[in-house]
């Protein structure tokens, strides 16, 4: 049986999703975050040497990274629901966003993360006002239209189908749930109507529902 090893409100809970839009029986294994430094516990370290999440462990196989999760979950366990056919401009479209959500996309998001939390970090006082400085400029200059860039993007592909990969949906999808909701997180996510929409009706999907009651609370923050 597949074992999820599940870190609390990180990508893992995308893998649950899947599963649950799969239909597949899984093992759940827990690890919750460091309170404090909000880190993942060295136990997943036991799993895979980089101690993140998510991996999986299937048939004595253990498999790390979202994409590559997804992309192995589907070719073995999907009956053509999820992904579209091969060599179609669908299947295209499916793996590049299938890689874009990580390649791409979560860049700006963390680095927004990083320097809306670095002033809010213990340093002495003196060196406060030069923090906070500096990440209001970093965010100003880069970080805010890279955001802005990446998002009008991601609009214009929905403004031209259904689903990021075509009119039906896909593992693509799940896996660009995840920077949305980074986004909507952050309160920000209102600027792009069609963004919003996709999050709200794959939040409407009884897997993701299910994926929620047996991963636990999701919550995001910047």
């Amino acid at each position: 049986m597949i074992t999820v090893h599940h870190l609390n409100n990180s990508r893992s809970q995308r893998v649950l999703w899947l599963l649950e839009e799969l239909g597949v029986p899984y093992e759940l294994k827990r690890y919750e975050r460091d309170a404090r430094t909000m880190l993942a516990p060295l136990a997943l370290r036991q799993v895979h040497p980089l101690g993140k999440s998510p991996v999986i462990s299937d048939e004595g196989r253990v498999v790390a990274e979202s994409g590559a999760i997804i992309e192995y979950l589907v070719e073995r366990y999907d009956s053509g629901r999820l992904a579209p056919p091969p060599a179609s401009e669908a299947r295209l479209r499916y793996r590049y966003w299938l890689h874009y959500a990580e390649g791409s996309a979560m860049f700006p998001l963390l680095l927004a993360l990083v320097f809306r939390r670095l002033p809010k970090q213990r340093m002495p006082f003196f060196a406060r006002p030069i923090v906070r400085a500096l990440a209001m400029q970093v965010e100003r200059r880069y970080i805010e239209p890279q955001l802005q860039l990446h998002f009008d993007f991601m609009q214009q592909a929905l403004e031209q189908s259904v689903w990021f990969a075509g009119d039906a949906f896909s593992a693509a999808d799940i896996q660009m749930s995840f920077p949305l909701e980074a986004m909507d997180a952050g309160g920000d996510l209102d600027r792009w109507p069609r963004l919003a929409e996709f999050l709200r009706r794959v939040r409407e999907r009884p897997a993701y529902q299910r994926a929620l009651q047996r991963g636990g609370p999701f919550e995001l923050g910047h």
